[in-house]
């Protein structure tokens, strides 16, 4: 009897963990299309910013701009500054570890590098981890807003002007057609290659008030706000896809064991079942040999 309650709590137990399995895989799938039509809406503007960016750099002649890559690159062995996007939380299956991986290749050579780290889980695993993790940078990635994208735009955008690193990455996590893949992606400074080609650009004098570069200094806080709200939204996407897979896998893994528990129970069961219906036939035999 013992042995058949024990079987039973056991699968009154994984029913219950199947059951919140189950609920965080539809949370996370409701998630993931909320943020994607989010990104949808907002899309379209930043789109918008990276074309009058191209416009600048289609015409012919050197920009003076802190913002436009140097000609003479010297600077590959410099501090950089890192945007990295992390969970804030576990049940993500490899999402948060491959994301750490990419940091260390990343950061290999890069001595002073500063890390503004996305997510609660990131911050305290990277700060264990000896790296520079900037304390007052302090943001979840639960749901990505763009009010959160500007400020932590400012915050970039403020310490490359101080000069404290000389290039800007964001490490982030990308969907590209259902795969999962971290990317790390210069944000500044600009290569005018990445723009336009040399054959797309132009003679023609466009009229660009004051100048180019007062023109380029007001969009690149508003492209660095784009980039940085796109790359948040998708990491938070691949973040949920990561669970929806966790729990889909935690799911099927319950269902097993609960079909293996059943299996068993039912055996416990029929041994009990046959036990008594063997001491009920002994007894009626016994009390048969008495009356004769």
């Amino acid at each position: 009897m013992s042995e058949i309650n024990e079987v039973k709590k056991r699968i009154n137990g994984v029913a219950a963990t199947q059951k919140i399995t189950n609920a965080l895989y539809l949370i996370s799938s409701a998630k993931v299309r909320r943020a994607r039509e989010e990104l949808g809406k907002t899309a379209p503007y930043f789109l918008g910013i990276r074309k009058e960016i191209k416009s600048v750099f289609k015409t012919i002649g050197h920009i003076d701009s802190v913002y436009v890559y140097p000609e003479n690159d010297h600077m590959e062995s410099a501090p950089c500054g890192y945007l990295v996007v992390t969970a804030d939380r576990g049940l993500a299956g490899a999402y948060n570890h491959n994301v750490y991986k990419r940091v260390e290749n990343e950061l290999r050579g890069r001595n002073g590098s500063k890390l503004f780290v996305v997510g609660g889980s990131g911050r305290e695993y990277l700060a264990s981890k000896g790296y520079d993790v900037v304390n007052s940078f302090d943001f979840e990635a639960l749901r990505p807003t763009l009010a959160d994208s500007r400020k932590m735009a400012d915050m970039l955008l403020d310490g490359f002007a101080r000069g404290d690193y000389s290039k800007l990455f964001i490490i982030y996590t990308d969907m590209a057609d259902g795969a999962t893949v971290v990317k790390s992606t210069r944000i500044l400074p600009f290569h005018t290659a990445e723009f336009t080609d040399e054959k797309d650009k132009i003679r023609e004098e466009f009229e660009f008030v004051p100048s180019r570069e007062v023109v380029l200094e007001n969009l690149v806080p508003s492209y660095v706000c784009g980039y940085v709200y796109s790359a948040l939204v998708d990491s938070y996407c691949a973040e949920q896809n990561a669970r929806l897979a966790a729990m889909k896998s935690a799911c099927d893994n319950a269902s097993e064991i609960l079909s293996g528990l059943r299996l068993e129970y039912n055996h416990a069961r029929q041994d009990r079942i046959t036990t008594e219906i063997a001491e009920v036939s002994s007894g009626a035999r016994f009390q048969r040999s008495n009356k004769k």
